[in-house]
């Protein structure tokens, strides 16, 4: 895992209130300086930002009018992937509104591709369901895909894939910790 140490975003963000606690000696919150590694991660950034963007409108190309939203594709596939889960519980795990995941909910129940079931544990608040359409849509998009990411062509092995896959998980995870 990338260790970033334990300051929140705030913190981060407050470099002269940083610069004033820091005192003579060593700050412990405050990783040592690595040469580099912040420019390494500012490029590492920008390209991930921007072959993520790629990948996007690749893969909007590839399936067209066959499949919803981006936010919508995504919440599908972890629907699909877990459990049945309230609205609420989807935006909490997304760091998203509740009205944001609702207006996808109801784009996605209105195409057929998912339901709202009854919830046994509140009244108010159903479980959204993906349906055997949805899983249908799913299982389609997942093998285009599957076809697009094998026609590419990649200077780096498998290894070096998963490899890199592993250091932005652990960004992620990182980033997310500081979130708290």
């Amino acid at each position: 895992m990338i260790n970033l140490g334990t300051l929140s975003l705030g913190e981060l963000g407050d470099r002269e209130k940083r610069e004033e606690q820091a005192p003579a000696g060593e700050d412990p919150r405050r990783r040592k300086a690595v040469p580099g590694l912040e420019r390494a991660l500012a490029e590492l950034t920008e390209e991930t930002l921007a072959t993520s963007r790629r990948v996007e409108a690749s893969i909007e190309a590839l399936h067209g009018a066959r499949a919803p939203s981006r936010g919508g594709r995504a919440l599908l596939r972890d629907l699909a992937r877990s459990w049945p889960q309230t609205v609420p519980q989807l935006a909490r795990r997304r760091s998203v509104t509740r009205q944001h995941v609702q207006a996808l909910v109801n784009s996605l129940s209105e195409a057929g591709w998912v339901e709202l079931q009854a919830n046994p544990e509140h009244r108010r608040s159903r479980l959204v369901c993906v349906t055997e359409r949805g899983r249908e849509l799913i299982s389609g998009m997942e093998r285009r895909e599957r076809e697009l990411f094998l026609a590419l062509a990649v200077a780096e092995g498998g290894e070096e894939i998963v490899r890199a896959a592993e250091v932005l998980r652990s960004l992620r995870e990182s980033l997310e910790g500081l979130q708290g």
